[in-house]
């Protein structure tokens, strides 16, 4: 078996600001047939193939696997849908009912479901982060044009806007002559160069307080962080897992397991690309407040401030990182993916470093990174409260 994985620079960062989810929406698009393939699946399915997509705010990332005497039909249906789709208002009618219903099920109709809009749209105020990538709103899909669909994939699908990716026991040569027979002649689209508005530095701490019909409270507190190209980037991620990466981490013992404040507590990165968010959010007890709440996660976050994380704890959180980087490469798949991702992002060889970066994290790196993270002023607070 192979894998394949074309990986393209578009992600919703890259919307008009009256026109979001259409990354998504080509996500969708991209299987509903090309110029000259009207099905998709059928014949990689008859090669024995399977496949997928996603998208994120930074990109838009197409894979499939198939056994290796088939791989041709994997190059021949990728490079016909980079080539040009088949933009038929049948499939752009079809794929945008999928989306528009996906966004109510995401978003409207599960508890919880319009956090992320709600803390995208406190966090950042001029950034396209400040949408998530199924769009703003549901009237920006159902309005699609077809000539706003067409000019959106000639602006961005494209080979000088992608990255392809075969991994397994393939030959070098023999891909490279399968990719200049199938992608060559597809002409370069000249993609213009981001121009996105930086997010500013945030100066007071914002605070949003809504009411759902949820089973129980909730806080979500987000601080900004740094790109995903900065040094400290790693020691950022490492913080998220001394805090909060299983049963021996911090806030679980001491804040589910000992005090028995939470139910559910976690500490993550959106791991967007740009600047992004690192982000607590709790489910306290039965009784307890989300002021009780708040406080006792800034008690730990202050913690993290003031003094040095062990050697020993830092060791741990390292260990289980690098174990997950190595475990990740086993698999082909997830190896495809990880060079086109990070190829996206700057060099492929990013695959290859991360772990001496991880390693290379000190306590002092640590404590410097909760300093500038948990300012009060960095942060916003969503209070997410069960109608009574």
């Amino acid at each position: 078996m192979v894998a394949m994985d074309v990986c393209y620079n578009v992600g919703s960062r890259d919307e008009h600001p009256d026109r979001t989810g259409f990354a998504h929406l080509f996500e969708h698009l991209m299987f509903g047939g090309s110029k000259h393939i009207p099905l998709y699946d059928e014949p990689l399915q008859k090669a024995g193939g399977d496949n997928n997509a996603f998208t994120s705010n930074d990109l838009t990332n197409y894979y499939l696997t198939l056994p290796k005497n088939n791989i041709e039909t994997g190059f021949w249906l990728e490079s016909d849908r980079m080539l040009e789709l088949a933009f038929s208002k049948s499939s752009l009618d079809v794929q945008r009912n999928v989306v528009i219903e996906e966004f109510k099920q995401r978003y409207l109709n599960q508890p919880y479901g319009d956090v992320w809009p709600l803390l995208r749209q406190l966090t950042y105020t001029v950034h396209p982060y400040q949408w998530p990538t199924i769009g703003r709103e549901i009237s920006h899909i159902e309005k699609a044009t077809m000539p706003q669909v067409k000019d959106f994939f000639f602006s961005h699908y494209a080979p000088d806007n992608a990255v392809l990716v075969v991994t397994g026991d393939v030959e070098f040569d023999h891909i490279l002559k399968l990719a200049e027979r199938w992608f060559g002649p597809i002409p370069n689209r000249n993609v213009k160069a981001r121009n996105i508005p930086q997010e500013p530095e945030q100066t007071a701490q914002r605070e949003l307080t809504v009411e759902r019909d949820v089973p129980n409270d909730m806080i979500y507190m987000a601080y900004h962080m740094v790109d995903r190209l900065d040094a400290r980037y790693y020691a950022t991620d490492l913080v998220s897992d001394v805090l909060s990466n299983g049963n021996s981490s911090r806030m679980y013992q001491n804040l589910v397991q000992k005090e028995k404040l939470f139910t559910e507590l976690d500490a993550y990165l959106s791991g967007d690309y740009e600047p992004g968010l690192f982000v607590v959010s709790g489910k306290p007890s039965n009784g307890v407040s989300l002021e009780t709440a708040r406080k006792a996660i800034e008690v730990e976050l202050d913690r993290m401030k003031q003094e040095l994380v062990s050697e020993y704890e830092l060791e741990k959180v390292k260990n289980k990182m690098e174990a997950n980087i190595v475990y990740g490469e086993m698999n082909y798949l997830t190896k495809a993916m990880n060079l086109a991702t990070n190829e996206i992002l700057q060099d492929a060889n990013l695959i290859n470093t991360q772990s001496d970066s991880y390693r290379a994290v000190t306590p002092k790196h640590i404590q410097e990174v909760a300093q500038q993270l948990f300012r009060p002023e960095n942060c916003s607070v969503i209070n997410y409260l069960a109608k009574k």
